[in-house]
């Protein structure tokens, strides 16, 4: 796990969203988790087909955002999930030993220990920065990245929450091995473009 790691935005377009997913992954994006909290059961199952199945083209894991029973229907790669979605130990059992399973720890510690011994495939930190989806509180401090790092080197880390090309700059460098965005690619000019300059980050890293 490394790299640029997108988040779908909530696009009811679903032929928006294919075409602009498929234009990340062109551009080196190594995951994608489908997330739109709005939308129907039926629209949210025939959106996730149709994006697995793209990513299966590419050969890249493809992530529900916290809809299990969804991940398990259809066989996605994974399944992620936030502190007030169901704790990470149930997952694990639900889903099985072979899948990925992100969890949301903020910029908390001792939810990252929690996870960890849980069974979490990585843990994501965040926000980091103001975001222009979501609405959170700014709180979680740079250092938390290198800090994992020492104590739970073999544990994947993710960096989320209003991430710019030029902001993503100072976590790669503290060793999040992947960065997730939303509108830093999907509302981009050029998507496959962006994609391709945040992968440049990992490169240089």
């Amino acid at each position: 796990m490394k790299g640029l790691y997108i988040v779908t935005p909530d696009w009811d377009d679903t032929a928006r969203l294919l075409d602009v997913t498929e234009k990340a992954l062109q551009g080196g994006a190594v995951m994608v988790q489908y997330r739109h909290k709005s939308a129907t059961h039926e629209q949210r199952r025939e959106q996730a087909k149709v994006l697995q199945a793209l990513c299966r083209r590419y050969g890249k894991p493809f992530i529900i955002n916290d809809f299990i029973d969804l991940c398990l229907e259809l066989d996605t790669d994974g399944i992620h999930v936030g502190e007030s979605d169901e704790a990470v130990a149930v997952v694990r059992a639900k889903v099985g030993p072979s899948k990925i399973v992100g969890a949301s720890c903020y910029g908390n510690m001792d939810l990252v220990r929690k996870a960890y011994q849980a069974g979490a495939s990585y843990v994501a930190f965040g926000g980091f920065y103001p975001s222009r989806i979501k609405k959170y509180p700014v709180t979680t401090e740079l250092d938390i990245v290198a800090q994992m790092k020492k104590e739970i080197p073999s544990l994947p880390s993710v960096a989320i929450g209003g991430i710019t090309l030029e902001n993503a700059v100072p976590l790669v460098s503290q060793g999040v091995d992947m960065i997730s965005v939303i509108s830093s690619v999907y509302f981009a000019e050029n998507p496959e473009e962006a994609a391709r300059a945040f992968s440049r980050l990992f490169e240089k890293a």
